[in-house]
């Protein structure tokens, strides 16, 4: 009975091991399968932005939109006629004569909303002396002065009371008569030919500096803004990402070490067995 029970044993230890074998493997596959169900970097493809990080990129957007249009209306207005207009170098006049021409020049100005009329307005013309040249020029307000009427020292703002612009131009008359023979600041332009001397610059080199230094340090702004919450994002993405990899190696790494230790005691304890067959 001895020699018989001995391999009825061993068929039964046998069948056990490999439904161990059979069913320790089943488990391991199935948590590989929990852990490989679907494609871990493709559940957190976008971040959800919070209510901030929104807030952030709107300011950053409008910001950039608002400098497009302050780049458009300041290039528009000051810009272009500062580009149009000839450069003008600063020198030192002296008045020699004002006078009132007798001739009004006409003009038009508005007296409600479907309504325009027509007037005059006195022409004051100032005859200065450039220091630097001995030439003399007919002296204006400022570029838009000439290029409106470049016989004119100004053009006044055209309404129909007569005597207020009189009384105006009389006025200037007078401050130009008092400074006769006292020099003061004038610009001309060295490149042109014609006699135009203005009395200020509408739109100096400081003025330009401002239009283009404003508008693009908002658009500079509001695209930093924007820049560093999407990279914000993109680093939390990406650590995201790392961060599931990880838990995923280590999650597939589990199954494999249970796999091998079971494979070590299994051929432990068969060389047990086997020795204990020897000695019977």
């Amino acid at each position: 009975m001895q020699p018989f029970s001995i391999p009825v044993q061993i068929t039964l230890q046998g069948s056990r091991r490999r439904q161990g074998r059979t069913a320790f493997p089943a488990s391991g596959k199935k948590r590989e399968t929990d852990y490989s169900d679907g494609d871990p970097l493709d559940v957190h493809k976008r971040l959800s932005s919070s209510a901030g990080e929104d807030r952030a990129v709107l300011l950053g957007f409008a910001m950039m939109g608002f400098s497009v249009l302050m780049f458009f209306l300041l290039g528009t207005t000051i810009l272009k006629p500062f580009m149009l207009s000839a450069q003008r170098e600063e020198s030192t006049c002296t008045a020699i004569h004002t006078d009132i021409m007798d001739h009004w020049l006409d003009c038009a100005f508005t007296c409600g909303v479907h309504c325009r009329s027509q007037g005059k307005y006195p022409c004051l013309q100032v005859l200065v002396n450039l220091t630097h040249s001995g030439q003399k020029a007919l002296l204006h307000y400022n570029e838009e002065a000439v290029q409106i009427n470049p016989k004119c020292f100004y053009t006044p703002k055209c309404h129909q009371d007569r005597n207020d612009l009189l009384n105006s131009a009389l006025n200037i008359k007078e401050f130009f008569d008092h400074k006769n023979g006292t020099p003061f600041s004038c610009f001309y332009s060295p490149d042109s030919q014609s006699e135009d001397v203005i009395l200020i610059k509408k739109y100096d080199q400081m003025a330009i500096f401002h239009c283009l230094f404003w508008p693009s340090l908002t658009l500079l702004g509001g695209a930093l803004i924007v820049g560093m919450v999407r990279l914000t994002q993109h680093l939390s993405l990406l650590c995201e990402k790392y961060s599931t990899v990880v838990r995923d190696e280590v999650g597939g790494k589990l199954p494999y070490i249970e796999q091998h230790q079971f494979k070590l005691w299994s051929m432990r304890r068969s060389k047990g067995r086997s020795r204990e067959i020897l000695r019977l």
